[in-house]
């Protein structure tokens, strides 16, 4: 793990322990909160780098294929949902290339684009940027702060690849007493440092017990608070939302808080507002919450698995015969870190929920969450 210098403090660092010293340790979720969402100092309105010359690099910016195939799959959908006038949606898009190569594949597919307005839901300025820059062709195109700021008024077409990871979580540790949360705090040089509530936490009760001391457990309020939101939208308006991120189905043992910085893990407390953080999304809780709402759950499925099915290869093999040798081996490096084992295929799943009665591209009936 790379370690990167910390005298002196980032200017947000300094914020947090003086609100630490005035009010007492915090969770690791207000900690998150802090760290990428200040509008001043944290990470994403002031500090965010993706691609490979900034911190870390998404799907869409290692393959076109990525961005292509989802587009496919979407348009497909509203085909066979009737065609209705829509809401294209992205959570958290980035640089703007899922949305580009998802328009650009979708050009020839009639009355889609014209059927669609275009929302994207980014809290960055500076993304919203780079973003309007790589979206100049796509039309009728709105950018807003939050989900509940998208009309209500048309089905959803809605995407959020790599958006629920960087979403807040609380951490809680076992012990002989019970669950205790774990705190950001001030140790004696005045600087961040983990610490534990010195009293089981009430939100422990509905951890399981059997876990051996020392089992550290993690949950995100946040991530189920805007599963619920879009839950009951897609129960409202009608859709299908591809949730697509790095993680398992349900919550293990450990901690999966980490930083990247420059493409290197650091410390998570490093240097906040100037470095990534994100941890593994348990798609288990999500899909729960959404069938409560009547909604229909398919996944997760191994993102290299779902790609496979709707094409990649054959995308691949199209590319490459148009292609210099250096172009074709860059696209087959890109190909297959998106959907071999050894890269993001296993690791990152997807998962889609819909209120069509149509089955999701990509996805087979048994596969359904039970």
């Amino acid at each position: 793990m790379q370690t990167l210098a910390t005298t002196p403090p980032t200017v947000l660092e300094t914020r947090i322990a003086a609100l630490i010293e005035a009010d007492g340790p915090i969770d690791v979720a207000t900690f998150m909160t802090l760290a990428l969402g200040h509008p001043t100092s944290g990470y994403y309105p002031a500090h965010a780098r993706l691609g490979a010359s900034g911190d870390f690099v998404t799907a869409p910016e290692i393959s076109q294929i990525f961005g292509e195939l989802i587009g496919l799959a979407l348009a497909d959908a509203w085909r066979t949902a009737g065609a209705p006038a829509a809401r294209l949606v992205e959570l958290g898009p980035g640089n703007g290339t899922l949305l580009a190569d998802l328009w650009r594949s979708t050009a020839k597919v009639a009355g889609f684009q014209t059927a669609l307005e275009v929302h994207l839901v980014e809290t960055s300025p500076t993304l919203r940027l780079l973003q309007a820059e790589r979206l100049a062709p796509v039309e009728r195109l709105q950018w807003h702060g939050d989900l509940t700021e998208v009309p209500a008024d048309r089905p959803l077409l809605l995407v959020a690849n790599e958006l629920f990871d960087a979403l807040p979580i609380r951490q809680f540790l076992k012990e002989a007493t019970g669950w205790h949360e774990i705190e950001v705090a001030l140790d004696a040089d005045r600087r961040l440092c983990l610490g534990r509530t010195a009293r089981p936490s009430p939100l422990g009760a509905g951890l399981p017990a059997e876990l051996p001391p020392g089992s550290v457990l993690e949950l995100s309020p946040a991530r189920e608070a805007l599963m619920a939101d879009l839950a009951e939208r897609l129960r409202a308006q009608g859709g299908l939302a591809l949730i697509i991120d790095y993680g398992e189905a349900e919550p293990t043992p450990g901690s999966t808080l980490q930083a990247v910085y420059r493409h290197q893990k650091v410390a998570p407390l490093t240097r906040p507002g100037e470095v990534d953080l994100s941890s593994r999304v348990a798609f288990g809780p999500l899909a729960r919450i959404a069938r409560e709402k009547g909604l229909r759950v398919f996944g997760p499925l191994p993102q290299g698995d779902f790609l496979a099915r709707l094409g990649s290869g054959l995308r691949l093999a199209q590319l490459v015969r148009g292609a210099t040798a250096a172009q074709a081996a860059a696209l087959e490096a890109g190909h297959r870190r998106l959907t071999a084992s050894d890269g993001m295929g296993t690791l990152f799943k997807v998962m889609a929920v819909t209120s069509w009665p149509s089955l999701p591209p990509g996805f087979v009936a048994e596969e359904a969450v039970a």
